[in-house]
């Protein structure tokens, strides 16, 4: 009897500290919750990889972006090169060797001795690849455009005054380029006007 009357007064003090406990748990379990009341796993939100396509490249295509990409950096670098009396803030060695780099920087440094630069900007239409070998020693690609000068303008290096051109010189004239993949990368090395407008 003594031992029940021991075990009743046991579980009586004991319930405030297992409310206590289940309190505590209850607290931790809320407190785990997403901050919008949405306790699902994060993990089952996170979206699986999709596999990627590993068929190789035709090393055609890639060859034909990458000469038509190199043309139009070339012009860009062509355009700084005959801007700068100095021809230091050009790289067209990134994008031209050969004879068209040469040429290129004979015809600018000309230029740039008779106190003239030209301003303004080259248009490239009409971008087409011809003729392209990836197989050969040198892959190479021949590249067909149509090169708009009209808004590149030779000026006076001091007063910055147009000069005068002749009065039947073509403006817009197809223009056809070679770019060969060195181990550096793609170059121009011929750049070669056809004299016929487009």
């Amino acid at each position: 009897m003594k031992d029940r009357a021991h075990a009743t007064v046991l579980l009586r003090s004991r319930k405030p500290a297992i409310a206590l406990v289940f309190l505590c748990a209850a607290l931790t379990l809320t407190a785990c919750g997403s901050s919008d009341g949405d306790s699902r796993d994060q993990t089952e939100e996170t979206p699986t990889p999709t596999r990627e396509s590993t068929a190789p490249a035709d090393p055609q295509a890639v060859a034909k972006k990458e000469a038509i990409s190199t043309y139009q950096a070339y012009w860009k670098e062509m355009e700084k090169l005959y801007a700068d009396p100095t021809g230091k803030s050009a790289y067209l060695g990134r994008y031209a060797a050969s004879a068209a780099l040469k040429n290129a920087e004979a015809d600018a440094k000309r230029a740039h001795d008779r106190g003239r630069i030209y301003t303004g900007s080259v248009a490239l239409t009409d971008q087409t690849v011809t003729e392209v070998n990836v197989s050969g020693k040198i892959p190479n690609a021949t590249v067909s455009s149509c090169l708009d000068i009209s808004r590149w303008r030779r000026v006076d290096a001091e007063t910055k005054k147009p000069v005068p051109q002749p009065g039947n010189r073509l403006t817009k004239y197809l223009i056809v380029s070679v770019v060969e993949k060195y181990p550096q990368g793609w170059r121009v090395t011929r750049d070669e006007p056809q004299g016929k407008s487009c």
